[in-house]
């Protein structure tokens, strides 16, 4: 028996976090955001955030652009649906050097990636998958449900936000 994805379907944008206890398939198109997929193994519910910058300053409003903000919502969210920490498992993506020689303020993606690891390895949380780094952008397909995710790296020049054609450009 073949299983079938989730009829009802979400695309995350940046900034944003979903959790429903109705199974989904999310879509996000990441660069040097990150995305965290979160998943009980037990209840069969997952959510994902899609975060652009690593800490919220204390300027302006805590919104979810920022990790240590989305981290922490996603989990509350997750507990909210009645999911318990220690079912709970991690899927990282994204955090690409989208700049040549990136460093200091510059290396976005690698401070998103340090702290998505920090923040779930202090909640307790075990990561057991993940796609990081590198230099090319990622559109992911989480199915909330399976907890499963699909992934395509942009290889140089073709737009992720669509297929690829036949001929692989």
């Amino acid at each position: 028996m073949e299983a079938s994805l989730p009829e009802l379907s979400h695309y995350l944008y940046p900034g944003g976090i979903f959790a429903d206890p109705r199974p989904h398939r999310v879509t996000t198109i990441l660069g040097s955001c990150v995305s965290v997929c979160l998943w009980d193994k037990v209840r069969g519910v997952g959510g994902i955030n899609h975060y652009l910058l690593p800490l919220w300053n204390g300027d302006g409003l805590p919104t979810p652009r920022y990790g240590n903000i989305a981290i922490d919502a996603l989990f509350d969210r997750m507990l909210a649906l009645g999911c318990s920490r220690e079912n709970l498992r991690a899927k990282l993506f994204g955090g690409a050097a989208m700049w040549e020689n990136p460093n200091g303020l510059l290396a976005v993606g690698e401070r998103n990636i340090e702290l998505a690891r920090r923040q779930l390895a202090e909640c307790g949380i075990p990561v057991i998958a993940s796609d990081l780094g590198g230099d090319a952008g990622r559109k992911i397909i989480f199915d909330t449900a399976s907890g499963s995710v699909l992934l395509r790296r942009n290889r140089s020049g073709q737009d992720i936000g669509r297929p690829a054609t036949a001929t692989g450009r």
